[in-house]
């Protein structure tokens, strides 16, 4: 079973920046891909996510303004978040996909105050 764990959610005022981390029980290699949903009222999406061979796939509104990266050595999934909107308010969820099979972490509370 693998165990994601997120952290670095928070309040902060339009304009600010945080950092979202997600530590995986194994290593981050084991997946197909790893990544950040966001899920407000209505529907869950995909924000970001950087597959094993280093690619990444942003959602249009986060192009520009979000970064995924990865630190294999201590098996994380960052997501530097910068530029934040009110309308990026929700909680946010680290994914990790091995195959058909999604892997979701607790989730993490992001709240932008206008």
């Amino acid at each position: 079973q693998v165990q994601l764990v997120e952290s670095g959610g928070g309040l902060v005022q339009a304009g600010g920046s945080l950092r979202l981390s997600c530590a995986a029980s194994e290593s981050i290699f084991n997946f197909n891909s790893t990544g950040w949903y966001r899920q407000a009222p209505g529907k869950r999406e995909l924000v970001a996510r950087i597959t094993v061979g280093g690619t990444t796939n942003y959602a249009e509104s986060a192009k520009g303004r979000f970064t995924i990266s990865r630190d294999s050595g201590v098996n994380t999934v960052h997501l530097q978040m910068n530029g934040l909107k009110s309308e990026d308010t929700a909680v946010y969820y680290c994914n990790a996909t091995v195959l058909s099979r999604n892997n979701w972490g607790q989730g993490t509370q992001v709240t932008v105050s206008s």
